[in-house]
């Protein structure tokens, strides 16, 4: 009987440490690719531009159909626009850096207004920028669900909420464009970009951009995105835009929809007042974002006192497969339906039930558990039912001791 229950306890201390080195092992994981989500991370359909990268191995394609109307101005205006904005992201090299293509084909009604009003029509790219940008800071945040001890430091508001993820953006306008839109060579865009993660489900991106610089239409401009996540598929935006020009500042004031149909696939729609100059109008668009996952992760050996060991087979698994040319082959094999999911970071703002880091492993990863967890459940429970049936087994003996 002794020898069993030293058994038993042997047993537990070993399962204890199995289930200590599964949450140390996740944490590791967790922590090393912070900017690759398991739900697609879409700028669409604000203006905004978040300073997370997509994350390794995504090909991700945003698109948004668009109309644009404005009053006719007595000089030269473009009262009327419909088009298509397209926004290609990936990242080969490193989880922080994302690289980007922006293209914008449009058919703009070209307007003059004297004593008569004349027009005709122009088509072609208004937009063609290559771009990349870098996450400088990630905000870590509390997780005040481990506060047991005090109520009221639980639901305390995080300061370091306050404090934002910043990204910085460089980008080449190209003058591959129709004639109205040329500013008569390549211009460069720099840009910073910020987030405010102020909860779970709300957050406030910020941006400031200098747009074709060096050029007679040189730009300052400024974008403000407030995001409320509703549930896990619906969230809303209200967003503000103002772009400082030599002769006029352009403004408009917006809001939109955001639908995640799946994990890969999301639809959105917004809708916004214009205000350029002395004209006046409004814009309405329609759009999809959609990726193509070939996200792997990578390990990492620790020693024992928790310290990466560097040129271990696994270092070099990893090192050949973040290479350019194995990430860009990737796009043609078929994905593996058994790869492990990431901790979820949408681009606006996720639910609780879609928290990224720790918590988005074991709070809706922590049903699927693995087979050696259910095997040690299994195991756990045949243990309690022997220690049950020997516990009946001795009170038997002792009541035919007493008879």
């Amino acid at each position: 009987m002794l020898d069993l229950k030293c058994k038993l306890y042997s047993f537990s201390m070993n399962v204890n440490k199995f289930q200590l080195f599964i949450v140390v092992f996740f944490s590791c994981v967790a922590s090393n690719f912070a900017q690759y989500t398991d739900v697609i991370n879409s700028n669409k359909p604000g203006f905004s531009e978040s300073p997370y990268s997509v994350g390794t191995g995504v090909y991700q394609f945003e698109s948004n159909v668009f109309y644009r109307n404005t009053s006719i101005e007595p000089t030269f205006s473009r009262p009327e626009s419909l088009g298509l904005d397209l926004l290609f992201r990936t990242s080969f090299l490193f989880e922080k850096l994302e690289l980007n293509t922006q293209l914008t084909y449009q058919r703009d009604k070209v307007a003059f207004k004297n004593i008569f009003t004349s027009s005709y029509d122009v088509s072609g790219f208004s937009r063609v920028t290559v771009g990349a940008k870098y996450l400088v800071y990630q905000q870590e945040y509390e997780d005040k669900s481990k506060e047991v001890r005090s109520w009221k430091r639980r639901h305390a508001f995080d300061t370091k909420r306050l404090i934002p993820s910043v990204a910085v953006y460089l980008g080449m306008n190209t003058d591959f464009v129709s004639e109205i839109h040329k500013t008569g060579s390549i211009t460069p865009k720099v840009g910073i970009l910020l987030q405010h993660n102020l909860t779970q489900d709300f957050n406030v991106i910020t941006n400031v951009f200098y747009d074709n610089i060096g050029s007679d239409f040189s730009e300052f401009s400024y974008i403000i995105t407030a995001t409320q996540n509703f549930s896990d598929q619906w969230s809303a935006f209200i967003e503000n835009q103002t772009i400082f020009q030599e002769y006029q500042n352009n403004t408009n004031l917006g809001l939109g929809l955001a639908y995640l149909y799946d994990t890969n696939l999301q639809f959105n729609t917004s809708a916004r007042l214009l205000f350029e100059g002395q004209s006046k109008g409004y814009y309405a668009s329609l759009g999809i974002s959609y990726r193509i996952n070939r996200h792997r992760d990578s390990f990492i050996e620790l020693d024992d006192n928790g310290q990466e060991i560097k040129d271990t087979p696994i270092s070099r698994y990893n090192k050949k497969q973040s290479s350019f040319f194995n990430r860009f082959f990737n796009i043609f094999k078929k994905k593996d339906k058994n790869t492990r999911s990431r901790p979820t970071r949408t681009r606006k703002a996720t639910s609780k039930k879609k928290t990224g880091g720790f918590l988005g492993i074991f709070g809706k990863k922590k049903k699927k558990a693995t087979k050696k967890e259910t095997e040690i459940e299994k195991l756990e429970r045949e243990i309690k039912e022997l220690e049950k049936e020997m516990k009946k087994e001795d009170q038997k003996k002792k009541k035919n001791d007493n008879n």
